[in-house]
């Protein structure tokens, strides 16, 4: 034995982690190594003298801590052949209802139970099947949405409002008395009053909010976020239309610095209240200053704005426990004003470069899709 042989296999002994027979058979070799019998190492350490013979045999064969490792095993032969795996697997990624099951989404249970029904194979657990598709990050179960870009304009209007958020317009950097507005409305906000007392958090337990509740009315939330400045406007209407965005419009418009800015653009959707030329026309007419850019249709996680909606859902209205709209309305603009102390502008960094990239993929993943390859039509044809 090395030097180094002999150090590695101290360490061995020495690490807390090392697992136990592996501790064992690196002392009988290191026992081994100093000339003592088989026999005493055997009654030492309380094992047969066949157990040390064996490993000071596969010390002496290939010397070295790789020897001291258990040999490989065949294991039990598996019971389901590849092809068995491969068409459970393409079970998998077909809908249920082209296989004649009347089901939204597969489940392992299903799966297993139409394999057997199949013919694929005369019995299987559902943990086999997870475990199958495991393999290749199968999850037939879960599903997502997605939508079409709709707008033919979508990439000039995309680019618009990305330019505005870098401070940018028609090429130009803003002016220093420019300013950009994302608006929207949140709709339906309610006024749900609990049955029952709310219960505060205590130890090892969370907070408790009683399930049935009584309606007391229900309001919509308009907001103008300063994108560059972080500053919220809101108010609170009974509905949405063209008259109260109007008075959003001129709650902010009507204070400094937007009343005396030199462009004030509003980053708007293409909701009710804002939709189209005759909004612009509305907008320029009410205030000349103020610029109105619509998002594409189908876009609006482009307007910031909702962002701070997602706030407001999880802050202020999530969990719903109040006794009318006035109280709705009250704890909205305490919020406003709680917010506008510390905020930040949001860490935007979608940028045309990314719409750019996110485009040309979309639209390599449409010419792929529309043209399959020769492989793929000669194996759907047979």
């Amino acid at each position: 034995m090395t030097g180094s042989q002999r150090r590695e296999l101290n360490r061995l002994l020495r690490a807390g982690r090392t697992e136990q027979r592996l501790v064992l058979r690196a002392t009988i070799v290191l026992w081994a190594a100093d000339r003592c019998p088989s026999a005493a190492i055997a009654r030492a350490l309380r094992v047969s003298v066949e157990t040390v013979r064996k490993w000071r045999g596969r010390w002496n064969a290939a010397p070295g801590v790789a020897s001291l490792g258990d040999a490989k095993r065949s294991g039990r032969p598996p019971k389901f052949t590849p092809v068995q795996v491969t068409r459970v697997k393409a079970m998998a990624c077909t809908p249920p209802k082209e296989c004649g099951v009347p089901l939204a989404r597969w489940s392992c249970p299903e799966l297993a139970r139409h394999a057997v029904t199949d013919g694929i194979c005369a019995s299987i657990s559902q943990a086999t099947i997870r475990r199958w598709l495991s393999q290749d990050a199968l999850k037939p179960w879960q599903h997502q949405s997605w939508i079409f870009i709709s707008d033919p304009n979508f990439a000039a209007k995309a680019n618009r409002v990305l330019d505005l958020y870098a401070r940018v317009w028609d090429g130009e950097p803003l002016g220093e008395h420019d300013y950009v507005i994302s608006s929207d409305e949140k709709t339906s906000i309610q006024a749900r009053c609990r049955c029952h007392p709310t219960l505060p958090p205590g130890r090892s337990r969370t907070m408790r909010v009683n399930h049935t509740y009584k309606r007391r009315g229900a309001l919509a939330y308009l907001a103008a976020y300063d994108v560059h400045r972080a500053n919220v406007f809101g108010r609170c209407e009974d509905t949405t239309g063209i008259v109260p965005f109007a008075r959003l419009v001129e709650q902010v418009m009507t204070q400094a610095p937007y009343a005396s800015a030199e462009r004030v653009f509003w980053i708007v959707d293409n909701g009710s209240s804002h939709r189209g030329q005759a909004a612009i026309d509305r907008l320029a007419e009410q205030f000349p200053n103020a610029i109105m850019v619509h998002t594409p249709v189908h876009a609006s996680w482009l307007n910031q704005v909702e962002i701070f909606f997602s706030i407001v859902q999880r802050k202020i209205v999530s969990p719903n426990d109040f006794t009318d709209t006035d109280e709705v309305a009250a704890r909205l603009a305490a919020f406003e004003t709680h917010y506008n102390r510390a905020a930040q502008p949001f860490k935007w960094k979608f940028t045309t470069a990314d719409l750019a990239d996110l485009l040309a993929r979309l639209d390599r993943h449409e010419r792929d899709h529309d043209r399959p390859d020769k492989t793929t039509a000669q194996a759907r044809a047979a």
